[in-house]
């Protein structure tokens, strides 16, 4: 009985990650779209790597740069004083590489918020061609910028970080 115990919970563990991932897969599929942020990037030669093309540490700095962006654009200068945001986990699919002096559209936006951890998506396009270079899901944690300790991601801040309209 204790091993079809076992099997039995690996089963249920295995669909709730396979849920996850439709979950995942779901909230990605519905953007960019107009709401979206975006900002353009324009390669540089200090980006490319031995491979003649921009090496794949330089995607997450601009999964990065995008949230901050974005971020910046959003709260006013109190309330980024007030809140801080970290990265815990950057969960990236490098699609097709970006070469020099391509112009990159990163676009960005934000998922679900669950205690102080809140989700971000973002997609890294050549916006000559439309191909897509790359996409990603980070999860952030939101702090205290005085005790620098997790804060429960609440109501205003959704609002702020999901404006309706």
């Amino acid at each position: 009985m204790a091993f079809r115990d076992a099997r039995y919970n690996k089963l249920v563990k295995l669909v709730f990650v396979i849920l996850a991932m439709i979950h995942s897969i779901a909230a990605m599929s519905n953007h960019p779209n107009e709401k979206d942020f975006s900002i353009s990037i324009i390669v540089q030669s200090t980006e490319i790597d031995d491979m003649a093309h921009v090496n794949n540490v330089v995607y997450v700095r601009w999964i990065q740069e995008v949230a901050t962006a974005h971020w910046n654009s959003l709260a006013k200068a109190e309330v980024q004083q007030k809140y801080l945001w970290v990265v815990l986990r950057h969960e990236i699919d490098y699609i097709r590489p970006a070469f020099m002096d391509d112009i990159v559209l990163a676009t960005t936006w934000v998922g679900e918020s669950t205690g102080p951890r809140s989700e971000r998506f973002v997609q890294l396009t050549n916006k000559t061609t439309g191909k897509l270079l790359a996409k990603a899901k980070t999860t952030w944690c939101l702090l205290d910028g005085t005790t620098m300790r997790p804060k429960r991601v609440d109501e205003e801040m959704i609002r702020l970080l999901k404006p309706v309209g």
